[in-house]
């Protein structure tokens, strides 16, 4: 049975939007293949790492008919992209393998059962869906998805907070020393549910949306989150704990701001973090009315110095931070301006866009 025929471009793009999961070494085997699906002219493949499942529905040419099969999904993509972009290629069963053909190549590809392939048990009872653009999730997720934790043992940290209620959508990471926060608008309104997403989920979320205009669709459940858009399914475990009652985190009070040029001010913190150590991200901002100084200095006693003017009457405040949490920030924003609050040298300072109440950024002080 002929299973697909296709350009290679089209067979290639349905492959890698399920693959980003795969992991090239499992411990079991046949969580490297893809799940091939046949029913009439449609096909589906599934991938899965027993806590994430991807399945997408394609037409891709060949015969009519029902059959299902898995097959390594690395290999199958290593395959074709060595081949011309609108070459034709087919995948044919034969016995329990495959062939792929494609110009005057033959492969011959070995699969294992479909009925072994572990499927995620999907909850048995979701909250209400609700839907946001795509680009609305994947500027959300971009503003957010630096400041997660990466393998901290505070598990609840390594992953985003998803917090809907009433028309609000709001996310929120952290890493213990820095938290960002951005929320959006629904279009409906919806009770209130607060999951932890993980955080390869995020990565493979952020690898999948596109800026296009269609929407994404998502239901959360007790331990797991469902995503539905583009033809694909998505379907994620979710971190269990309580996350940090972020609220508590963003300084409200701080009586000195200063409202500055986004490009200017990180054009100057990449300039200064040249002379940082590779251990010690550490630059000194002194702020007094009318300028801003941004100084760093090294173990070789290499400094650096380089000065902003800025239209600032406040407190004149020394105050250290890690140079990457900083930049971090200023690069994942868009707009032009950025509004910074401090009260201190030794308070956490909020960095938000002027005008602006869906995002908000804290970062602790570092001693120098």
């Amino acid at each position: 049975m002929i299973v697909l025929k296709a350009t290679q471009d089209k067979v290639l793009a349905v492959l890698q939007s399920v693959a980003g999961i795969v992991e090239r070494r499992h411990t079991l085997p046949i969580l490297a293949n893809v799940l091939l699906r046949k029913t009439g002219n449609a096909i589906q493949l599934t991938t899965s790492d027993l806590e994430i499942q991807i399945r997408t529905t394609a037409e891709l040419g060949g015969d009519t008919g029902d059959f299902t099969t898995t097959v390594g999904a690395r290999k199958l993509i290593d395959i074709l992209k060595t081949m011309p972009s609108d070459q034709t290629v087919s995948l044919e069963s034969s016995q329990s393998k495959l062939i792929l053909k494609g110009g005057k190549s033959r492969f011959t590809l070995q699969t294992l059962p479909a009925e072994d392939f572990p499927l995620v048990q999907e909850a048995a009872s979701f909250g209400p869906a609700f839907s946001v653009p795509q680009k609305v999730l994947k500027s959300l997720l971009g503003q957010v998805s630096f400041a997660m934790a990466v393998q901290d043992i505070r598990y609840y940290l390594n992953g985003i907070l998803f917090v809907a209620e009433g028309t609000t959508l709001s996310l929120v990471a952290t890493d213990g020393h820095r938290l960002a926060f951005a929320s959006a608008q629904l279009d409906v309104e919806v009770p209130k549910q607060e999951v932890i997403l993980p955080r390869k989920t995020v990565l493979e979320l952020q690898r999948l949306l596109s800026d296009a205009d269609g929407a994404i669709e998502m239901q959360f459940a007790n331990n797991q989150a469902k995503f539905s858009f583009g033809g694909m399914e998505f379907v994620t475990k979710l971190v269990e704990g309580k996350f940090p009652d972020y609220n508590r985190v963003i300084p409200k009070n701080h009586h000195n701001s200063v409202t500055l040029g986004r490009a200017p001010l990180l054009a100057s913190l990449q300039r200064t973090a040249i002379m940082t150590s590779d251990k010690f991200k550490g630059v000194r901002l002194n702020i007094e009315p009318g300028l801003l100084r941004v100084a760093s200095n090294n173990a070789e006693q290499e400094e650096a110095v380089d000065e902003l003017d800025i239209d600032y009457g406040g407190d004149a405040i020394e105050i250290g931070f890690n140079v990457s949490y900083l930049i971090d920030a200023l690069a994942n924003m868009g707009q032009d301006m950025v509004k910074v609050d401090l009260a201190d040298g030794n308070s956490s300072a909020l960095m938000t866009i002027p005008d602006n109440e869906h995002f908000k950024y804290v970062v602790m002080p570092m001693r120098i």
